[in-house]
């Protein structure tokens, strides 16, 4: 069940991904940011924020490790990937942000000395290369035609932070309710965009309130913040961040898919080939075989 969730938090954030970059002319970078939380935080408040009051002295006891992801996952990976939409492409960001499953290989290294076995590094390294190859479309010519900027490196930061979330979830605290968590660092994640989100309406920079960005902001909301990251964390604690982290890579796969069924586009033998090592890869990292790692 837990790979299943898995799939479904990349398929939700793929559509992110693609959207924010379609919608960044008429919806600034932090208002996005401040409404798609806000707007997840009004769905949560119908049957999560009561998790939260209920075990308010759990979570005041917690407070830092909430405040913390609320930090990094909320108000910073997020907010980072929209304001680097600005001004790289949905490829650029992709591509980048599929350096995610080895930040949190270093990251659960670093703090929690949890290693990746030669078999699982394999596995990463297949999936993140079918990745190329279907951003590359095949050929070598088309990724050293690639270029990057800014907007790439704030989305490997964003990356970074996401690492970090992903691999601090092992320290989740005992008893403390998913709902409660969640409806925690959204609360958290908002209070912190607040000034940002002032000081862009200030700078004169506002949303374009149209049916378009309604339904931008109602999508990022439902599905790429509160069911997405309801998913990721349980899947995560679950499976562990390093067997979690493989399956950003069909991000690119899910996009591929969206692009044939709503764009038109046909699908080419490089897109099959790149998908079929993403799984293969994905398998690699995710099944135990052999009796020596059963034992482990």
């Amino acid at each position: 069940m837990s790979y299943v969730l898995l799939v479904l938090t990349t398929l939700f954030w793929s559509g992110n991904f693609v959207i924010s970059r379609g919608m960044h002319a008429e919806i600034p970078p932090f208002s996005l940011a401040f409404w798609r939380w806000v707007a997840a935080f009004a769905i949560l408040s119908f049957f999560a924020v009561k998790h939260l009051w209920r075990e308010r002295e759990l979570a005041k006891k917690h407070y830092r490790f909430i405040c913390i992801q609320g930090l990094v996952g909320v108000a910073g990976f997020n907010t980072l990937i929209y304001l680097a939409m600005q001004t790289t492409t949905a490829i650029n960001a992709v591509l980048v942000n599929s350096c995610i499953p080895v930040l949190i290989a270093v990251c659960s290294w670093v703090f929690y000395r949890e290693m990746m076995t030669v078999r699982q590094c394999f596995g990463v390294l297949v999936s993140l290369s079918g990745v190329v190859l279907i951003i590359s479309r095949g050929e070598l010519a088309h990724l050293l035609a690639v270029s990057f900027n800014q907007g790439d490196l704030l989305v490997l930061f964003a990356a970074l932070l996401w690492a970090i979330y992903s691999a601090n979830l092992k320290r989740y605290p005992q008893g403390l309710h998913p709902m409660a968590y969640q409806s925690g660092i959204v609360l958290f994640g908002v209070l912190v965009l607040v000034p940002f989100y002032g000081y862009e309406l200030v700078s004169g920079k506002a949303m374009q309130v149209s049916v378009a960005s309604v339904g931008t902001i109602l999508y990022v909301a439902l599905f790429a913040s509160v069911l997405a990251f309801i998913f990721w964390n349980r899947a995560v604690r679950t499976v562990g961040a390093n067997k979690a982290g493989p399956f950003i890579h069909l991000m690119p796969v899910f996009s591929t898919i969206l692009a044939v069924i709503f764009l038109g586009e046909k699908i080419q033998s490089y897109h099959l080939q790149g998908i079929v090592m993403i799984f293969i890869g994905i398998a690699m990292t995710t099944f135990r075989v052999g009796r020596r790692e059963a034992r482990g």
